[in-house]
């Protein structure tokens, strides 16, 4: 009789073993926490430049540069006013030294312009040489704020020879509130340069705004250029 060998076929039934199972695990759990500190730290970041874009402070900054900036466009170069002011009085900022040219600061200033059109009849009497404008923008610090005071023109936001400022008929904006000035600024919160004593249109405004709750600051320095000129 002969001995036959038989042959025996293992089979492996597919699966993983315990160990393939707590591997993949970590490595999920692994990529899970990855993906949640990314999630995390890009909440995190668009919040802080949310914030950071919408404090009040840069909101003030950026009402201050647009309204300053558009009011000045469009004023009469030939018809604005300086000032520096003293108590509840404004007296004209005049050039402090001989030179023929030189910068002239003040507290406030003092845009004149138009606020209507000019119609084919002239019903405004726009082209009349002695009207140099309808209405003015009188900007200026009281206490910690930047202030606007809007107006018609005549009589203006203050006399021609100074003193105190207009408050009839006028409508006052707060622009900016915690503004200060640079202490060692040679220069005051508004400020243009005069040749032989006659301004060139271009008024500068520097100031300082700050955040009462974490003492960051915000510096506004900029000009705005008139454009207009009347009579020519």
């Amino acid at each position: 009789m002969k001995n036959r060998i038989q042959k025996r076929k293992y089979r492996f039934c597919s699966g993983v073993t315990l160990v393939e199972i707590s591997l993949a695990m970590v490595l999920n759990s692994m990529i899970v926490l990855a993906v949640g500190v990314l999630l995390i730290g890009g909440n995190r970041g668009w919040h802080s430049i949310y914030d950071s874009a919408n404090k009040k402070i840069r909101q003030d900054a950026m009402v201050t540069t647009l309204t300053f900036g558009s009011v000045g466009r469009k004023a009469n170069r030939l018809s604005y006013k300086l000032y520096k002011s003293t108590g509840d009085a404004f007296l004209p900022a005049l050039p402090q030294t001989s030179d023929p040219q030189e910068v002239v600061s003040g507290d406030a200033v003092e845009f004149r312009y138009w606020d209507v059109a000019l119609d084919e009849t002239d019903s405004y009497n726009l082209m009349d040489t002695s009207k140099k404008a309808t209405a003015y923008a009188l900007f200026y610090i009281d206490g910690d704020e930047l202030k606007v005071d809007y107006g018609p023109y005549p009589p203006g936001g203050v006399p021609d020879d100074g003193g105190a400022r207009n408050t009839t008929g006028v409508t006052t904006e707060v622009l900016a509130e915690n503004v200060s000035i640079d202490e060692d600024c040679e220069v005051g919160a508004f400020s243009h340069t005069v040749v032989n004593g006659v301004g060139q249109g271009s008024v500068r405004i520097n100031i300082n705004l700050t955040d009462p709750e974490t003492d960051e600051t915000v510096k506004i320095v900029t000009s705005t250029l008139m454009r207009n000129m009347w009579p020519r």
